[in-house]
């Protein structure tokens, strides 16, 4: 194999596929990317079993053939090269030659032969979305997820489609995050999936490349090509980026349930200001007292946190209320999260009392329900 590539294409191109590989991978071979020299373009693979991903790059390709090598130090390598033009080239022995400049690298790789292939798979379910539009629901969500492994269930971000929407759903049980949007799904299309935690955050990463992604998944697996912007030089990059990944098997929570639906009182408040208050009110809690007290009352949302090593906190905002006077203790991470993953200005906050749980929308189908602390 032998072929010349710019360094910061060959650069770009390790840093999509770098994070999937573990740093305590179970067999040497998944600490290496799969080096594919064809006409053209080189293709580049990672996986760890559970979660894969391939793309191409532009490059001078003289003779084909396949390597893997050491991944993030290749990555390492390549990425402090002295020269932008960079000749690999393979020998029978398994060891690549990497040069550049006045600079030659000899690294030690494995044969492409024991590379796990990614998985193929006919998909029951397939679907294209814009890049944007999926991330925008991806953020406005994922923050939700659980980290108990315990409720292994919860681990990921559930999507839904079904009843002409694609649904994004995620709770650790303490908060639910919930985001829709408008999707022609047909009653044969119709299905769900979990998808892991570790490739929700892959997925958020690699998204903003172009301007589609299409999901294709069935019971045990799921597939995104996303798209690359290939009018563009700056990253070399070809074609689309394919990941793939299991999902979590299992039947998600019927989170529906736990929706609020007797939230008789509600203020529209400015998203920044809120946002801006619960961060302040929140700065002398501790981890021992993580918890914020939301009193309102007479147009005015008071926030107050307190703790016996640092003090308290008063903040308020006015806002158009005429309701009963209402207090609810909230972790603040709660509320701040939703309110950074979202881009309206202004959101609707609704409760009931002390003991139900607060529900933060936006007028595009987005909640949070957030359940609440008991007051001392």
């Amino acid at each position: 194999m032998k072929f010349k590539i710019n360094r910061d294409h060959f650069t770009s191109g390790l840093q999509q596929v770098l994070n999937v590989v573990g740093t305590r991978a179970t067999m040497p071979i998944l600490s290496n990317v799969l080096i594919n020299a064809e006409d053209g373009h080189i293709t580049l693979t990672t996986t760890n079993l559970d979660l894969g991903i391939r793309c191409q790059i532009r490059s001078e390709v003289t003779e084909k053939g396949t390597i893997t090598l050491p991944v993030r130090k290749l990555a390492t390598i390549v990425r402090d090269l002295p020269s932008l033009d960079v000749e690999v080239e393979t020998y029978s022995n398994q060891q690549a030659k990497i040069s550049s400049g006045t600079s030659t690298f000899r690294i030690m790789g494995i044969s492409a032969d024991e590379f796990p292939p990614l998985p193929t798979f006919a998909d029951q379910h397939s679907f294209m979305l814009r890049q944007d539009e999926l991330e925008r629901m991806l953020k406005s969500v994922s923050y939700a997820q659980s980290s108990d492994e315990t409720r292994y269930i919860m681990n990921g971000v559930y999507f839904n489609f079904e009843d002409e929407k694609l649904t994004l759903a995620a709770t650790d049980g303490r908060r639910l995050a919930v985001m829709s949007k408008e999707l022609e799904v047909t009653e044969e299309n119709a299905g769900s999936l979990i998808l892991p935690a570790k490739t929700v955050s892959e997925v958020e990463r690699l998204l903003g490349q172009g301007e589609t992604v299409r999901i294709a998944f069935n019971d045990r697996q799921v597939a995104f090509e996303i798209s690359s912007a290939t009018d563009s030089d700056d990253k070399g990059l070809m074609d689309n980026i394919y990941l793939v990944s299991k999902v979590v098997e299992g039947k998600y929570p019927n989170y529906r349930q736990v929706i609020p639906k007797e939230n008789d009182q509600h203020l529209k408040v400015n998203r920044e200001s809120f946002l801006s208050c619960v961060r302040r009110a929140a700065l002398v809690t501790t981890d021992k007292n993580h918890a914020i007290k939301v009193h309102v009352h007479d147009n005015t949302l008071e926030i107050t946190g307190e703790s016996s090593e640092f003090g308290n906190s008063n903040v308020t905002l006015l806002v158009e209320y005429n309701g009963p006077g209402v207090t609810v203790a909230f972790n603040p991470n709660y509320i701040i999260e939703p309110l950074k993953a979202l881009t309206r200005d202004e959101v609707i906050f609704e409760f009931k009392d002390e003991l139900s749980p607060g529900v933060i929308r936006t007028p595009d189908s987005f909640l949070c329900v957030i359940m609440p602390l008991r007051l001392t």
